[in-house]
């Protein structure tokens, strides 16, 4: 809808509410909207899913290793503490390491729902609110997917992890919309894509793997949804308003490198924390795997002009800044369609089900 159409001028009537720690912007410019966030938006709407109806919940899993994954992808395989413990005590392990992963999973995606929610309320731009609107959706489900699992299939759940809560305490209090953005959107979402495509690419079994497949399809349009608005936005600031959300970009990657250590399983399985995490610290596997969950947020925070001197720096130390060069648009299309593929192999086996079934009768 034209602003021309009002009686007075938008500038005129604006409307902003302030609260403690809010500003609440409505905006009616109802017909103003970037193309890029307005498509997105369109497939926002266009890829809604039934999460009780794409997802087979029926699939049985075996508790001692819920994901299939091979020893060699287990953090203390070559540990003499792995080397010592009985075949049981690791299934106890696998169990209790793949219902952490799953509950920080789960958290992490109820912080995304009360973070998207907030950004509808904060952002000033329409097209913002009304992408924004469809990740709240999505978000919803992918609580319920993450909660049904684990209280489903794993019978188990670990409380948040708490680097995890100091960074989504500070996406939701700050008052700026941007701060919201770049917590949530491209450094919790964009680690979050890279820990689930390590699921859906290396574990065996196929219930954890298309879970994964499918939050991934909805994730990846949300990293998209930051990056372009931020990409917007940031070359607007002054330097020292872009050093404030650098230094931000560098204290987060720090939690979230720390947040996948794990010492909550070691504790609670009884394990030695202190040798459990040196080891970890010493394993070229589990350094390579930490380097790997960096691979979507460095080039988004390069491609959105977040890429100072101590933001390139932090990334050196983290042994990260190769993945500078990455193209995050074609990783995201690539998990679009890995998802597709997920949709045909269980089509392609409901009906070879059903053949089977009418041939018996």
């Amino acid at each position: 809808m034209s602003t021309r159409i009002y009686t007075l001028p938008v500038e005129q009537t604006q409307w902003k509410v302030e609260s403690a720690q809010t500003e609440t912007i409505f905006n009616w410019e109802y017909d103003e909207g970037r193309d890029k966030l307005l498509t997105l938006y369109e497939k926002g709407k266009d890829k809604q899913w039934n999460a009780s109806e794409r997802i087979d919940w029926s699939l049985d899993i075996d508790r001692s290793n819920p994901l299939g994954f091979a020893d060699y992808y287990i953090p203390l395989h070559g540990s003499e503490i792995w080397n010592q413990i009985d075949e049981r005590k690791r299934g106890e392990v696998r169990l209790h390491l793949d219902a952490w992963r799953f509950s920080q999973f789960l958290h992490g995606e109820q912080g995304a729902l009360i973070c998207a929610s907030k950004i509808v309320q904060t952002v000033p731009d329409i097209d913002s609110k009304f992408y924004a609107a469809t990740q709240v959706v999505d978000e919803a489900r992918h609580v319920e997917v993450y909660s049904r699992y684990l209280r489903e299939k794993l019978g188990l759940a670990y409380p948040i992890n708490i680097h995890l809560k100091t960074l989504l305490e500070q996406a939701i209090t700050d008052s700026r919309w941007d701060f919201t953005y770049l917590a949530m959107q491209v450094i919790i979402e964009g680690l979050a894509l890279a820990a689930f495509g390590t699921i859906r690419d290396l574990a065996t079994e196929p219930l954890g793997r298309s879970i994964n497949a499918y939050v991934m399809q909805d994730e990846a349009r949300h990293v998209a949804f930051g990056r372009l608005a931020l990409r917007d936005y940031y070359p607007h600031l002054s330097d020292r308003e872009r050093g404030e959300r650098e230094e931000f970009a560098v204290e987060a990657c720090y939690l979230m490198r720390d947040r996948f250590r794990g010492e909550e399983v070691w504790e609670r399985t009884g394990l030695d924390v202190e040798g459990c995490s040196t080891f970890m610290r010493e394993s070229p596997f589990y350094q390579q795997y930490l380097k790997l969950l960096f691979s979507r947020i460095v080039p988004t925070l390069k491609d959105i002009g977040l890429w100072g001197e101590r933001i390139q720096n932090t990334f050196i130390d983290m042994g990260v800044i190769e993945y500078a060069a990455g193209d995050v648009e074609a990783l995201s299309a690539a998990d679009e369609d890995v998802a597709e593929e997920f949709d045909r192999l269980r089509a392609a086996r409901d009906s070879h089900v059903n053949r089977v079934i009418a041939s018996a009768e």
